[in-house]
């Protein structure tokens, strides 16, 4: 081999050993930090997953009964089911009223649409 490109070999392979150094200080740089934030990560989804277990057995209820069979003779269910259908009714009734609130007209004036008075009051007319 010529003596030039053994001088090239070797000023190539300086480099290239020069540098690998440096890169690897680099990659484990760059890998504590990925480390780093990954166990940050956890950390905090672990908490997250703390707050949210909590919350869960706050939101359940303390005992569960058994519900009990009622033992009803075919009368006694009819009559209960009257009883309840005629509750919901006046119910489902009293929710339709509440829902349209009639205007009512002030003294001497009349109702608009909106509900309210176009006259003036009378306070002001006993000039």
């Amino acid at each position: 081999m010529k003596i030039k490109g053994l001088r090239k070999k070797i000023r190539r392979l300086e480099k290239r050993l020069q540098e690998g150094p440096q890169k690897l200080a680099n990659l484990k740089r760059r890998l504590e930090a990925v480390e780093a934030a990954k166990a940050l990560s956890a950390a905090r989804k672990s908490a997250v997953r703390a707050a949210a277990a909590l919350i869960a057995e706050a939101r359940k209820p303390a005992v569960n009964k058994v519900k009990r069979k009622l033992n009803l003779s075919p009368e006694r269910r009819a009559q209960l089911s009257a009883a309840m259908k005629a509750r919901w009714a006046a119910k489902r009734s009293a929710e339709a009223n509440a829902a349209k609130p009639i205007p009512q007209p002030t003294e001497g004036g009349h109702v608009t649409a909106a509900g309210l008075s176009d006259s003036v009051p009378s306070s002001n007319q006993s000039s």
